[in-house]
């Protein structure tokens, strides 16, 4: 197991905090604002979302950890183009495995089920159905 060397980051002085707090607020209140505005048309609230959203990004952009998260955030996007993606015929084939264990399984705790219902109720208790 080999275990991580670097720092772990947290959030420095007052300035900081308050602006990481301004963030999280703006998101929260985007998310609020979408569903205060039910009654509205769906451009409206899709509207108060993204101003929430954007008005995060903006007051993240100006702190340290913002920008740290980010570039993390650039390069994940980045990773994930390097992603090599398995062809059809192996990605089908992966899923009928998983499916057929999960059947297989799915029949296997049924009939235990089944014979430990059987000997505790009818067998050991002499309780009948």
């Amino acid at each position: 197991m080999v275990m991580s060397t670097s720092p772990v980051q947290t959030v420095g002085n007052a300035n900081e905090k308050l602006r990481v707090s301004l963030a999280i607020a703006a998101v929260i209140l985007g998310v609020v604002g979408f569903y205060f505005f039910s009654d509205r048309s769906s451009l409206i609230r899709i509207g108060v979302l993204i101003l929430g959203m954007v008005i995060a990004i903006f007051i993240a952009w100006f702190s340290e950890t913002g920008r740290n998260f980010l570039e993390f955030a650039k390069e994940s996007a980045r990773e994930t183009k390097k992603v090599v993606w398995p062809a059809r015929k192996d990605a089908l084939r992966g899923t009928a495995v998983v499916f057929g264990f999960v059947v297989i399984m799915a029949v296997f705790l049924w009939g235990a089920d089944k014979v430990l219902e059987f000997a505790l109720y009818d067998l050991i208790l002499g309780w009948k159905r």
